[in-house]
């Protein structure tokens, strides 16, 4: 990309690695060097925490407000009850709007960490888009609305079109997503001025409909901005564990699980991890990414406490690096490591290891943890644990058990006060 921008944001966008793809460069440029835009991510709430797949879109909202613009979180009350059928092989299971003002609730944590939603020009808002879905009337939206759209072009999209390729069933509600999304930013624009959505570049097609739709109903010039969908060097999907979703969280994922994500990141990773999840100047971030041998090690240290810092606050950062310090080098039992208390009563005659281990959440399932065991994978205070038929009681818990999986994953297990 040969474009060299004007504005703050753009420049920030381009130099730091965020930017997939944009509907008009120039056009987003000139508006961002003129005044304030409001720009928005739309987040479903389809779980209680969003997971660090999200976290590039929520550093762009960041972003985007430290170069004086507007941020809009659109959560997706009314979008949820549909689900975005998006490169998936199948439908969501849909929630009810119980479950889905629980998650909303939940995700609000999250984006009061990276985003000022004071009272001031470019104060973040977060609106519903429920706000206007639930109000719809089906045969106005459809003459209105739904008149704009060519069934064979939504066909065409690459999202519908895998789907359909592989034969896999895609609803008449999943198919109306794109139509609804289209609406959102129609109605962003008519009620709040936004002139931006930006997304995943999964999102393309739905971005490029919603510009498409407010042009037609309302004459507006519009923008979208994507970035790259990304994974990790070696072709994981980004925001996913051995062990599952890295929520954002604290309830979900403790602090110390989420700074040993990011310092176990992998050496290639590293420099383009730190321009995009942390605020380093740039030159910094190429410095650590360039390190060699043992001493990536210490970028990828500078990586997880700075990205913990903005999830989860300095101290909780500080804690963590304290325990894995404890843990790693001098093969003590860190303060900060995941902690599962147990009662008396409830380990009555005794516990067995296993149950302990997939309880500790070191392992999914009894079979997993007894795969752990005879493959050498497990240990008892830092010792080799090779009797899968071991059984806790009461005594072996006067003092904390320290369990690993591997070197990287431990937990403690300790009697109930």
């Amino acid at each position: 990309m040969t474009y060299h921008p004007k504005s703050d944001f753009m420049h920030v966008m381009m130099e730091r690695g965020f930017v997939a793809d944009c509907t008009d460069y120039q056009g987003l440029d000139e508006a961002l060097s003129n005044g304030v835009v409001p720009a928005y991510i739309g987040f479903d709430a389809t779980a209680k925490s969003l997971h660090v797949g999200s976290l590039i879109q929520i550093m762009m909202l960041r972003w985007l407000q430290k170069t004086g613009h507007k941020p809009i979180t659109l959560m997706g009350g009314g979008t949820t009850k549909v689900g975005d059928p998006s490169f998936r092989a199948d439908e969501r299971p849909l929630l009810t709007p119980d479950q889905i003002d629980d998650n909303i609730a939940g995700i609000k944590q999250v984006f009061a960490k990276y985003l000022d939603y004071s009272d001031v020009p470019t104060g973040a808002m977060m609106i519903n888009n429920a706000e206007w879905l639930d109000e719809l009337n089906y045969l106005d939206f459809l003459r209105d609305i739904g008149r704009h759209f060519s069934v064979n072009r939504m066909l065409a999209f690459e999202s519908v079109k895998s789907r359909l390729d592989r034969e896999q069933s895609l609803s008449f509600l999943e198919f109306n997503y794109m139509i609804l999304q289209a609406y959102d930013f129609l109605e962003l624009n008519r009620r709040y001025g936004c002139l931006l959505q930006m997304g995943g570049s999964d999102q393309w097609g739905n971005i490029v409909n919603g510009i498409d739709l407010t042009r037609r109903v309302l004459d507006h010039e519009i923008y979208g901005l994507t970035s790259p969908l990304l994974t990790t060097s070696d072709g994981k999907k980004m925001g996913k564990s051995a062990d599952g979703a890295v929520w954002l969280n604290a309830d979900m994922r403790s602090p110390y699980e989420f700074w040993q994500f990011w310092r176990n990141t992998t050496d290639a990773d590293v420099g383009r991890f730190l321009k995009l999840y942390t605020e380093l100047p740039v030159e910094e971030c190429d410095r650590l990414g360039a390190l060699q041998g043992s001493d990536i090690n210490d970028a990828k240290i500078v990586l997880a406490n700075e990205v913990t810092t903005l999830c989860h606050g300095a101290e909780a950062a500080k804690a963590a690096e304290a325990t894995a310090r404890e843990v790693f080098e001098k093969g003590g039992v860190g303060d900060d490591l995941p902690t599962l208390e147990i009662s008396v009563a409830d380990l009555g005659d005794g516990v067995s290891i296993v149950q302990l281990i997939v309880k500790s959440g070191l392992a999914k399932s009894g079979k997993d943890a007894k795969r752990l065991i005879s493959e050498n994978g497990a240990r008892i205070n830092d010792e080799a644990l090779t009797d899968a038929g071991l059984m806790i009681d009461a005594a072996a818990l006067t003092a904390p058990i320290k369990l690993s999986a591997g070197k990287k994953r431990h937990a403690l297990i300790k009697l109930a006060e």
